[in-house]
């Protein structure tokens, strides 16, 4: 049932303005926000105190991994995965988006490391090249000892391909192919959206990977 909010409604003028912020969220729409806005009318009010706190404080307690742009802690340079020595640093997996990167872990096969470009190219949403996150990438291809393997898991959509094209198509034109044997995830995913993907679909795409 939909709980549409007009503007002559007998409700208080805050909670209007409560239904039309939350109701801004991704993925939420006003039915949602509506039931949403009065749970935290009638909350504790040291629940209400603590959510305050952390949406106030979320930007300054989190920062971003030198190496791979996953999100971490506020005063870390890099991240855990970055960081523990038991993951396989030969093999790094490209996502574009940091929510990629935690399905892939969540089907606990994957024991690479990551590159979270944090976009795909999308033109017409004005998102280009110089937008994403490539730079540090090519960098640390550059800087390896050994050879690398790069998983391509960008999403199975235009913007995905564009921008694994264009990744493609630079590790030639920067003469770095020598120093990398580039994979993609096969075309198996139900959803066609990493982070929607079901474990058995992530896990077969990641196990039968193709070389490019």
């Amino acid at each position: 049932m939909a709980y549409i909010i007009f503007t002559d409604s007998p409700l208080p003028e805050a909670l209007k303005q409560l239904i039309h912020n939350i109701s801004l969220l991704p993925w939420i729409w006003e039915n949602r926000a509506t039931k949403l806005a009065f749970f935290m009318l009638n909350a504790n009010e040291n629940y209400l105190k603590q959510l305050r706190e952390n949406i106030m404080s979320i930007k300054e307690k989190t920062s971003f991994c030198e190496t791979c742009w996953a999100i971490t802690d506020a005063g870390k340079e890099s991240c855990n995965i970055c960081k523990n020595s038991s993951r396989d640093h030969t093999q790094i997996c490209i996502v574009e988006e940091y929510l990629d990167l935690l399905t892939l872990e969540q089907s606990g096969w994957y024991q690479g490391v990551y590159h979270v470009l944090w976009w795909a190219i999308s033109p017409m949403n004005w998102i280009f090249v110089w937008d994403l996150n490539f730079s540090k990438l090519f960098q640390r291809i550059d800087d390896a000892d050994n050879k690398l393997e790069i998983i391509i898991a960008t999403n199975p959509n235009l913007e995905g391909e564009a921008t694994s094209t264009f990744f493609i198509e630079e590790i030639e034109k920067r003469k770095l192919k020598h120093k990398v044997k580039i994979t993609r995830l096969s075309r198996g995913l139900s959803s066609g959206y990493i982070e929607y993907a079901d474990t058995m679909s992530l896990v077969s795409a990641l196990r039968e990977r193709k070389e490019v």
